[in-house]
């Protein structure tokens, strides 16, 4: 990114230079061309930028909501009878694991698509054991109440995992970097017909640049410098080796 900014910011100024003979003639029309084409970036920059920033606060929040309905299933999970209440605990503490993983995959990758295969199967086998539980006890509130929940935890994976996807259009980003490359060297271009502000324009491509690798790094939730914390989910994970709050019943 610094060499394709960079360098065609360097390209502008030495084109400049040779033509600074004509600097009467070229400094008019390239001031005004370079002055929109400015503005015109600039729009372009922000707007990957709000894309990119509004991604990834659904990536925290998809992250949040889904902790949380982990662990209210878990919690309700506590309420059911035995066998299906301790199968249940277990399987839940695995699922756990594997939305914590998915949190380091590369989304679309094969480790991402296999993460999300072993939710699923854990997913039918929680659905198969809350089937139990309402066939052993039809009217009882706790069973229904787990259903619920566990359907909302199954329904919050596929609101993650569709949040990871969620890219900004790489047609953006082509537009951000090529808009830039040629507003700066056109920028480079004038000064150095106007024989100053070299050093300014230098650090105008260093700002450009930072803006693009921010916008970048904020699409790409699991590389990089900025990702999406996982913090909700490893505390889950972590109260879950804890003794269970409600105490194991029973079956009749």
């Amino acid at each position: 990114m610094f060499a394709l900014v960079g360098g065609s910011t360097v390209v502008g100024l030495v084109v400049g230079r040779s033509l600074r003979r004509h600097s009467e003639s070229l400094r008019e029309p390239f001031g005004v061309l370079q002055a929109a084409l400015l503005g015109v970036v600039g729009l372009i920059l922000a707007f990957g930028l709000t894309l990119a920033v509004g991604r990834y606060e659904a990536r925290r929040s998809a992250v949040v909501d889904e902790a949380n309905a982990i662990g209210t299933t878990y919690l309700r999970a506590e309420t059911l009878d035995e066998p299906v209440r301790g199968s249940s605990l277990a399987l839940l503490r695995r699922y756990t694991d594997t939305s914590i993983r998915l949190s380091h995959t590369v989304p679309n990758s094969r480790a991402a698509r296999e993460t999300v295969a072993t939710g699923g199967r854990l997913q039918r086998r929680l659905w198969t054991l809350a089937g139990r539980a309402l066939d052993g006890a039809p009217t009882a509130s706790a069973p229904r109440l787990y259903v619920e929940s566990l359907n909302e935890m199954i329904d919050m994976q596929t609101v993650r995992v569709s949040a990871l996807n969620n890219r900004v259009s790489a047609a953006v980003l082509d537009l951000e970097v090529i808009g830039a490359c040629i507003a700066l060297g056109l920028l480079g271009l004038y000064l150095a017909i106007l024989t100053r502000g070299v050093v300014t324009v230098l650090l105008a491509a260093a700002l450009v640049t930072m803006l693009l690798l921010v916008t970048f790094d904020l699409d790409r939730p699991t590389r990089g410098l900025i990702r999406i914390p996982t913090a909700p989910l490893t505390a889950l994970r972590a109260s879950m080796a804890l003794p269970p709050a409600a105490k194991a019943l029973r079956a009749p």
